[in-house]
């Protein structure tokens, strides 16, 4: 049998900037190395591009479920363009909720999807989070920075890593900051509810893919672990 595993891919290691095709092509070799032993859920996030068409929203008053409409838009074009990457039947669409979720995995290796649904105060990690519980999988969020810190290391030279973590001591952390739509925070708020509530074991690691190898091969790996 094959473990299954859910995988937040952020929007910002698909496209920082432009699309990153090495980090992307690295990505998929690690992924096609597993699938004899992992079946694999990536659900996509929307990064900088979602950003900028929520920024121009709010800068004009449009409402946060508008906001977070046109960002849920973003995350499922990312993850049509990851199935395209990955050589799929672009006639066999992305996934728009668990059901189809289940039945494309039962079928497939690897699996693509965006948000599947509007929900107040939530991004695709909820998403994810929310995937993971209904498998009943391991959680792995990969985002730009290497895994949980004291304070967001891209702005503070001090902040400390956090190697490992418990559930309420992460919800805590994630909860201290308001939600706002494409926020920066590495899981948010709901997901950190979701994986603590129903005790998901959940790996936040960085866009080294040499962590995310060495994890699926259950050898050490640099990363946050949150559990317990």
């Amino acid at each position: 049998m094959k473990k299954e595993v859910v995988i937040s891919l952020g929007g910002s290691l698909i496209i920082p900037d432009e699309i990153d095709t090495n980090f992307l092509s690295k990505f998929k070799r690690v992924l096609d190395k597993h699938k004899r032993n992992w079946k694999f859920v990536v659900v996509c996030g929307g990064g900088s591009v979602a950003r900028k068409y929520i920024k121009s929203l709010r800068e004009i008053n449009r409402s946060d479920y508008l906001q977070s409409m046109v960002g849920i838009a973003v995350t499922r074009l990312n993850a049509r363009f990851m199935t395209y990457f990955f050589g799929k039947d672009a006639n066999k669409g992305i996934p728009h909720d668990i059901k189809q979720v289940k039945g494309m995995l039962n079928k497939n290796d690897i699996i693509f999807c965006g948000a599947l649904r509007y929900a107040p105060n939530q991004t695709s990690d909820s998403t994810a989070a929310t995937i993971a519980n209904h498998l009943r999988s391991q959680f792995i969020n990969m985002t730009n920075v290497p895994g949980l810190y004291t304070k967001n290391p891209k702005e503070y030279k001090d902040a400390k890593f956090i190697s490992r973590i418990s559930w309420q001591a992460f919800n805590k952390r994630a909860n201290a900051i308001k939600y706002k739509p494409g926020q920066h925070f590495v899981l948010d708020q709901h997901a950190a509810e979701i994986i603590m509530n129903n005790k998901i074991k959940t790996y936040i690691l960085g866009q080294n893919l040499r962590n995310l190898d060495s994890l699926l091969s259950g050898k050490k790996f640099v990363g946050t672990t949150i559990e317990g």
